[in-house]
């Protein structure tokens, strides 16, 4: 008789990639719209007669639509599964992107930013989770940071995009804005036949499902993890996150990701003009160069990923991240040093990025993950957005140095807090993870042989 193993433990297939591949379609229309924001209202200003506040708020307008989006698609995401949204939310994405080609005023753009962001935000929670929750044990941080190189890889393309189309006319930027729909439309027929989440199946009694689906992709001779105990549903997702058995991860969770963010997006957003400020004369150039090296960060995040402990990774992450932003403020670099230490910095933080897409899923179980994911998601776009919002008005006010010492603090406090609090999840066992650890109950194997559980999981693949 053949050996029976756990979903979590199954070799690396062509549905793994299949998932993640589809998985990295909002991700990657999420860096282009944040990544080419900054460019296009640049070009805007004149056409639409946008001040520094106007700037400020369109910029940010995705990040506050994603913050609403993750936070309450995560409860529904966690209530009636992943999949739906994840099938076509991207087809509502395209048309929203293709209408910001004929606004008229700000409050058009705005709207349409806002929409944009709600859409990306109930994305962000199903792609983490969907990844996740099909993932092997052994390959998990590498597959999730497939997302977090895409989100890049959009980011670093818009800014290409908004270089390469910036001079073809008085309409550039309604185009680079439209754009962003075009990968959005070219992933969804992949995510159509993803199906649905086995381990939510599992938590909501659809263990007949969840078996046909694992046996379909992965073998005959796969079974599920053995259901663990999930507190009865008396309160909101939301309680449940901050009880005493989650609360601590659920503060991890938000305050690692919001720390992280603040910098990235109010720097990136506005790459050229705080190059700008630094007495850089070129801004556009300086910023190719900060976004070559963002992309570049992601992916050696992603060669990583599975190599440092998620702790060790995402403390020393955030200490080189404020020390490499500190040099950048105070050093007082010539224009080519000045471009070189961002680029750098940008580098460090990229590569720690891979964590936002890795880190929360593990921290939470799978009646939670969603909506955990959601809630981390909420509070950093919460962050970002007031930041993106505040950063053209602060230069403005009390100056460049000052601006960039206010996200040094933020990262120092983001290492500290993680270094005190944060849990190390690289080889946790997701199906293993309750309100009591854990369940004696068997694994799932349709009846054949429930006693294969233990052996099943202690011979299944190590994690890394």
């Amino acid at each position: 008789m053949s050996r029976q193993i756990l979903m979590e433990d199954v070799p690396l297939s062509g549905f793994h990639l299949r998932v993640a591949f589809s998985g990295t379609g909002g991700q990657f229309s999420d860096g282009f719209v944040l990544g080419i924001i900054g460019i296009a209202v640049s070009m805007a200003a004149g056409a639409l007669h946008l001040n520094a506040v106007w700037m400020g708020a369109l910029g940010a307008a995705s990040l506050a639509g994603l913050f609403f989006g993750s936070m309450f698609a995560g409860p529904v995401a966690d209530r009636y599964g992943r999949r739906t949204i994840f099938a076509f939310d991207m087809l509502l994405f395209a048309v929203i992107s293709a209408a910001q080609y004929f606004v008229t005023s700000p409050t058009q753009l705005l709207v349409l930013r806002i929409l944009l962001g709600l859409i990306l935000g109930a994305d962000y929670v199903v792609s983490k989770s969907l990844v996740t929750e099909f993932a092997p044990r052994r390959y998990r941080g590498r597959l999730l940071s497939v997302l977090a190189a895409a989100w890049a890889a959009g980011y670093v393309c818009a800014y290409l995009a908004g270089f390469a189309i910036r001079d073809i006319g008085p309409d550039a930027w309604r185009i680079m804005l439209a754009a962003s729909g075009l990968p959005a439309l070219l992933i969804l027929p992949f995510r159509l036949g993803v199906p649905e989440s086995p381990m939510w199946l599992m938590k909501r009694g659809r263990k007949n499902e969840a078996l046909a689906i694992i046996r379909a992709k992965f073998g005959s001779e796969t079974i599920l993890p053995a259901p663990t105990s999930t507190p009865p549903r008396h309160r909101s997702a939301w309680s449940e996150l901050f009880s005493a058995r989650w609360r601590k991860n659920t503060l991890v969770g938000c305050v690692f990701y919001t720390c992280q963010v603040i910098p990235y997006f109010a720097l990136g957003t506005f790459s050229p003009k705080v190059l700008q400020a630094l007495q850089v004369k070129d801004g556009f150039v300086g910023g190719l160069v900060y976004n070559v090296l963002l992309f570049a960060g992601a992916i050696f995040g992603l060669l990583i990923a599975d190599r440092l402990s998620r702790r060790a990774f995402l403390v020393g992450s955030f200490y080189l991240a404020a020390i490499g932003l500190a040099v950048l403020a105070y050093a007082g670099f010539g224009p080519l040093g000045t471009i070189l230490a961002f680029g750098i910095f940008a580098c460090i933080l990229s590569a720690a990025a891979n964590l936002e897409f890795v880190y929360p899923p593990e921290l939470f179980p799978t009646h939670l993950r969603a909506s955990g994911v959601g809630l981390a998601v909420a509070s950093s776009r919460f962050g970002s957005a007031i930041s993106t919002f505040l950063l053209p008005v602060a230069v403005q006010q009390v100056g460049i140095h000052a601006a960039l010492g206010v996200c040094v603090a933020v990262l120092v406090f983001g290492g500290v807090f993680c270094h005190l609090l944060a849990p190390e999840t690289g080889k946790e066992n997701l199906s293993d993870m309750s309100s009591d650890h854990g369940s004696n109950e068997p694994a799932v194997d349709g009846g054949q042989n429930p006693s294969l559980h233990t052996s099943a999981h202690r011979n299944g693949n190590p994690g890394v």
